[in-house]
């Protein structure tokens, strides 16, 4: 029996103040779209925007829907945009925020995507060959960012394990 071991590191900022321009530009994008989101059952709305290699920069919002399973998130309402819009240009950077108005909380903890949005974004990072930044923040408070998508998806299915 061998024994592997896995771990990542990301950057821990006390608050968006910390970051640099660019990356304070992208969660401020993020964090603003968060209030166009459509979460009328869960109110929990998430937003993400996107700075791609070629300079632009897009956005996209959680969309529910009253039969749940057809409800998608905000990263891959991105990834679809982007796809859309430009195809084959590659995400350098995300930024992920939320504002959970079921709660009496202030939205201020880093949240990670969900498995379904990190199976996305990495399939969007191998087909384009290009790591996806991912900064994740609430609507105040803490930012964690994350070098690539890969690192919150380990042992990963992908394209290649198909042709196995």
């Amino acid at each position: 029996m061998k024994k592997k071991n896995y771990k990542f590191e990301f950057e821990v900022y006390d608050s968006i103040d910390e970051l640099q321009e660019t990356d304070a530009k992208l969660l401020t994008k993020a964090r603003k779209i968060v209030e166009t989101a459509y979460a009328p059952y869960s109110n929990f709305f998430v937003g993400a925007a996107a700075l791609l290699k070629n300079g632009k920069t897009i956005t996209g919002t959680n969309q529910e829907n009253a039969s749940y399973s057809v409800t998608i998130c905000a990263e891959r309402t991105l990834l679809s945009a982007a796809s859309t819009l430009y195809p084959n240009v590659a995400i350098e950077t995300m930024a992920i925020s939320y504002h959970n108005y079921n709660s009496n909380t202030h939205s201020d903890t880093p949240l990670s995507p969900c498995g379904v949005c990190r199976q996305s974004l990495l399939e969007y990072e191998d087909r384009l060959k290009n790591p996806i930044r991912l900064i994740l923040s609430g609507i105040d408070g803490k930012v964690y960012v994350i070098s690539k998508t890969s690192d919150l998806l380990p042992l990963s299915f992908t394209g290649e394990d198909l042709r196995k």
